[in-house]
């Protein structure tokens, strides 16, 4: 065909699924195909991914693996959690904000190696799709994305592993029968769907769950840490200085040792249907009780308010896929401008499937205690004020009041 591709960066995970694609675009195109395989935290061992994708047929100059977890918290998690994001007020948006990290690196290599295409094995149903491509064509306009799940005919597992067969491809023993569910895993969540949880009347066994004890069975005493930050992000636990991703593994061990972060979840995936997925964010649900708790003593009222009515907003536009959007970019101008005094230690309780916030202190803290105070407050706040500001507030309420009893 005369439009096909000549060279392809695919986006490698080194399982089934993607060495099918692998080797569908080779025999679909005859196109070379350059191999992307980003270390994002899932827990996975990825050497094995080169040696599949030398099996079949890439050059070792073609494949690359590479270690993301720093760039992934610094640059997109942390930005996120500033906003303290959550997708229809519950979803702390793991997969969603590793999406655009793999597009910026597929589209670079594609760059590096004069390709003319990239391609991803997200399904045409789900919300990953719509996310590697606008990110994709927000960094290179003149990219072509390929998507073979909206293209091919295998249809069916069945279809799957017969292509796999024919050409050779390494099956192990788990992938012929049916998944019981898919996952997703990086350094901020896991996310399991369909198959055993398509149902959402049904509970999800306990099974799914990887990273996270039940909290019935967490342990009985509390655990007490102290979370740090610097302009919004965490920088130190407990003291210790610690680079992004090493703060994001800490608190990931520490929630899942307590069984913090799971949720259990029905959303509405951009492209229109309803999906019921299990997620796990340990790390993440006690960064963001500990993100709410330094701005509680260092945002001022507007400015926190105006920050929480734009939230939503901000975590609609991650999960639709438009991280590289010019309103992602002007809401975290302001996001960022709002998290200049965002330092301090908060200090936070662990336990039973709990993060809690039991303490908070900063330089840069706007609590006054003299203000506040029930005892004496030597002056600091003249409660005969309240009187007049009252009334002021209270003048266009009586007026209503005066006209709708005229009007009965």
């Amino acid at each position: 065909m005369s439009d096909a591709p000549k060279k392809v960066v695919l986006a490698y995970s080194g399982g089934l699924d993607t060495s099918i694609i692998l080797k569908w675009l080779q025999t679909e195109y005859g196109c070379e195909v350059i191999t992307f395989t980003a270390d994002l935290g899932q827990g996975e061992e990825l050497e094995p991914a080169r040696a599949k994708a030398e099996l079949l047929g890439i050059a070792p100059e073609n494949i690359h693996i590479e270690d993301l977890r720093e760039e992934f918290v610094r640059d997109f998690v942390f930005p996120m959690f500033r906003a303290n994001a959550l997708y229809e007020g519950l979803y702390l948006l793991g997969t969603s904000i590793a999406r655009p990290l793999i597009s910026k690196r597929l589209v670079e290599l594609a760059h590096q190696h004069g390709a003319d295409a990239v391609a991803h094995g997200a399904t045409g149903k789900g919300n990953d799709q719509v996310r590697f491509e606008l990110s994709a064509y927000a960094l290179d306009p003149s990219i072509k994305v390929i998507a073979p799940w909206r293209l091919w005919d295998l249809t069916s597992r069945t279809k799957l592993i017969e292509f796999a067969e024919q050409n050779q491809i390494p099956i192990a023993k788990d992938k012929r029968g049916e998944a019981p569910f898919s996952v997703d895993a990086n350094l901020l969540h896991t996310s399991s769907e369909g198959k055993a949880l398509e149902n959402p009347a049904e509970a999800a066994p306990d099974y799914v769950y990887q990273r996270t004890v039940n909290p019935e069975d967490a342990p009985d005493q509390p655990e007490f840490i102290e979370v740090t930050f610097e302009r919004g992000d965490a920088v130190a636990i407990d003291g210790q200085a610690l680079s992004p991703a090493t703060i994001l593994t800490r608190l990931n061990e520490l929630g899942g040792k307590h069984g913090i972060g799971r949720l259990d979840f029905v959303e509405n995936r951009f492209v229109g249907m309803k999906s019921r997925g299990i997620y796990e964010t340990p790390g993440g649900t006690i960064l963001l009780e500990a993100h709410r708790g330094i701005e509680q003593i260092t945002l001022d009222s507007g400015s926190g308010h105006l920050k929480d009515s734009l939230m939503p907003r901000y975590a609609e536009l991650i999960y639709n896929g438009f991280w590289f959007s010019p309103e992602r970019e002007m809401l975290q101008a302001l996001i960022d401008k709002s998290q200049e005094h965002v330092s301090g230690t908060v200090r936070l309780k662990l336990y039973k499937g709990l993060a809690t916030c039991i303490g908070r202190w900063s330089d840069q803290s706007l609590y006054s205690e003299a203000h506040v105070t029930f005892e004496d407050d030597a002056g600091a706040y003249d409660q005969k004020d309240a009187a007049g500001f009252i009334r002021l507030n209270a003048l266009r309420l009586k007026l209503v009041a005066n006209r709708n009893a005229r009007a009965k």
